[in-house]
């Protein structure tokens, strides 16, 4: 915990050793390095060159390119010599899983190589198979056996490795001993890093990816101890969701992940893994990145928040997911899932039409109204009018000094469907008028010293927001402070965004509110857009393509927000109300069309919520890789595929023509398919 004590309060970069690639230097605050990977057959020479060459003048400052086998490896030479001859010189990566001499070809050729403890001298086959203490240490040995040469060729050669965990790759031996788990996925990786520091090699990298936020964060957080408490030193970290999906979710979700472990200070390169064309990638990850470029000149960020010698940190772990314990207000905290309040302040009128961007649909004809999973459970007015019976459960939300005026409070049941939010200082003052919720704006951390006065009044919910540059730290410190005092009243994070595009806008919320969400904090969300950004909304786009989520598709800021917010809550784990996609971001093993395929089967299954659907491009990211899916499609020879049930083969080679229908018929089965 010491480790992580100052990064509770203020933003402090990881010191780390550094690496060399090349002629890039990696880790000791050097500046948090840009990465992509190429979806060319590496065989194609040309075209990986241009399609590194793409990626390169976009920023990347690392490209990763797949050396499946020997050939591949080899071949990484001409890649090489090619970019050279144009003039470039941008480090090569090799990416290998299961050729131990791919990699020593590799190794001799490019500035880094990655391998997959899981697989590239393990096995996986998801057997169960007990190993006594002595046939642990045997395995070891031969792991040793099996990864020394490759070792020693980088250390002779100058080259780099990244040691990269993947959650969905754990061995059957890591399996058997330490399960499905992040503590799992630090054992894998310490156990490569043990035999290249007995052989006093130290140019390494080390990854923790996972397609689950949750669990990538607790096991970058436990290598980290792990390192620390084992060798006192810290080896330079890269960071990835792995396999995170396109559009505005993939973005989503690789912020909620990359983004709380930044906030940390964790972070030497990273790579966002999208299900698009490599060069859109580069972008993302500047985004990220840019939000932490004071941090390579200056190691920490000045802060106003409380210091972190007076924090009560006995009451939060950074390694494992404890929700903060709150009573129950209306609908809102005492377990149930977080609440979403929708935007709707810089709308002068609320029509039944204008609430179809947060998910209420209504049909005049029979008037009645149909609700989306993904529908707002609260407004938040400002000055505007409302003039009709409200949907469901929505609610209202609008500020203390209009609620006190308006007459109207309720619907024809009786129901209370609209609730004052009051500043800090309103509500000290206030004589606390009948309500069931009293929603309580505080600024962290200037209305922090009125916390004790507010939350003895009844029925209250915290709206937590900060303008400092340090917010997630500060809104962190506020909350953990909450669960010393044992104040258990409801929070909500309000979170605005300043910035231009699409992509910059969600970066923001996912990272403000997701490392949050991660850490156990928060019971509703509330995104909001400052007027200038609102108004420039319009002009904006995702990276130069279209939404993943077809609503979206000259949508207004209102639903972009309203989509936002539960997207940050399912990448978190707190609230799933979509269909959620695992889907790999194409390599040269690639075997269909990733973006097809993956556009295609979200268009027939998109309303299928909660279920998890992993689109692998070949076996390699198979059924390792999509640990967390449901049901899985998976390339596994030239226009064949193979569907899985969790990790089970259920459908072998089925023609790629009809492969959608067949994992709708799967669906079927297994009766989680509703018509659309």
């Amino acid at each position: 915990m010491e480790l992580f004590a100052e990064s509770l309060t203020q933003y402090k970069r990881l010191k780390t050793k550094e690496v060399r690639i090349g002629d890039l230097l990696l880790g000791n605050f050097h500046p948090i390095r840009l990465q992509t990977m190429t979806t060319t057959d590496t065989m194609d020479t040309i075209a990986t060159v241009e399609q590194t060459i793409r990626c390169i003048e976009a920023g990347a400052e690392l490209v990763r390119i797949t050396a499946p086998s020997k050939k591949e490896a080899e071949n990484l030479l001409n890649i090489k010599k090619e970019l050279n001859k144009r003039g470039y010189f941008t480090p090569l990566v090799a990416d290998i899983h299961f050729t131990p001499n791919a990699a020593e070809i590799a190794a001799r050729i490019v500035e880094k190589v990655r391998v997959n403890p899981g697989n590239y001298a393990d096995k996986k086959k998801f057997e169960k198979i007990e190993y006594t203490d002595v046939e642990y240490a045997e395995e070891i040995e031969r792991i040793r056996e099996r990864f020394t040469p490759l070792v020693k060729i980088c250390k002779e050669y100058g080259t780099a490795m990244r040691i990269g965990t993947n959650h969905g790759s754990l061995s059957d031996r890591i399996m058997s001993r330490y399960g499905d788990t992040p503590i799992g996925m630090v054992e894998s990786a310490m156990e490569f890093l043990r035999i290249a520091r007995d052989e006093n090699y130290h140019q390494i990298v080390l990854s923790m990816k996972a397609s689950n936020p949750q669990v990538m964060v607790q096991a970058y957080r436990l290598l980290i101890k792990q390192m620390y408490e084992e060798f006192g030193e810290i080896y330079p970290l890269h960071l990835g969701v792995t396999e995170a999906g396109d559009g505005e979710e993939g973005r989503i979700k690789s912020a909620v992940g990359i983004g709380t472990l930044m906030e940390d200070g964790i972070g030497d390169t990273i790579r966002v893994s999208l299900t698009e064309d490599p060069e859109l990638e580069i972008p993302v990850c500047r985004d990220i990145v840019k939000r932490y470029t004071l941090a390579t000149t200056q190691p920490e960020y000045n802060t106003t928040s409380s210091s972190h010698q007076s924090l009560p940190i006995h009451t939060y772990s950074p390694f494992q997911l404890m929700r903060h314990e709150t009573v129950a207000v209306n609908n809102i905290g005492g377990g149930q899932v977080p609440v979403v309040i929708a935007d709707m302040s810089k709308m002068k009128k609320i029509t039944p039409a204008t609430l179809q961007s947060i998910g209420y649909a209504y049909n005049e004809a029979d008037d009645k109204w149909n609700i989306a999973d993904a529908a707002a459970d609260y407004i938040y007015i400002g000055e505007g009018d409302i003039d009709f019976a409200l949907p469901g459960t929505l609610k209202v939300i609008l500020p203390y000094e209009r609620w006190k005026t308006l007459q109207t409070h309720t619907v024809d049941s009786g129901e209370k469907k609209f609730f004052p939010i009051y500043t800090a200082t309103e509500f000290i003052n206030a004589a606390i008028p009948n309500s069931d919720i009293h929603f309580v704006q505080i600024q962290c951390p200037e209305d922090a010293s009125h916390i004790d006065a507010i939350v003895s009044k009844p029925n209250v919910v915290l709206c937590l927001s900060s303008t400092q540059q340090n917010a997630v730290q500060t809104l962190r410190a506020f909350c953990i402070k909450l669960a010393h005092k044992k104040i258990k009243a409801p929070i909500i994070f309000v979170t605005e965004s300043n910035w231009h595009t699409a992509d910059e806008h969600l970066i923001h919320y996912a990272t403000e509110t997701g490392a949050l969400f991660l850490d156990g904090f928060g019971e509703g969300i509330f995104l909001r857009m400052s007027r200038e950004a609102y108004e420039g909304f319009a002009h904006t786009e995702l990276s130069g393509r279209r939404y993943s989520t077809p609503a979206l598709e000259n949508a207004r800021a209102e639903a972009f927000l309203n989509n936002t917010a539960f997207s940050i809550l399912q990448a978190a784990r707190m609230r799933i109300s979509k269909t959620e996609y695992i889907s790999c971001p194409s390599c040269g093993r690639t075997l269909f069309d990733l973006q097809e395929t993956t556009t295609k089967i979200r268009s027939v299954t998109h309303h299928l919520k909660g279920v998890k659907i992993a689109i692998m491009g070949c076996i390699v990211n198979g059924p390792g890789e999509m640990a967390d899916a449901d049901f899985g499609y998976v390339g596994s020879g030239p226009g064949k595929i193979t569907l899985y049930k969790g990790k089970e083969v259920v459908k072998r080679n089925v023609n790629s023509e009809i492969a959608v229908e067949e994992l709708i018929n799967l669906l079927k089965e297994n009766n989680v398919w509703v018509d659309p």
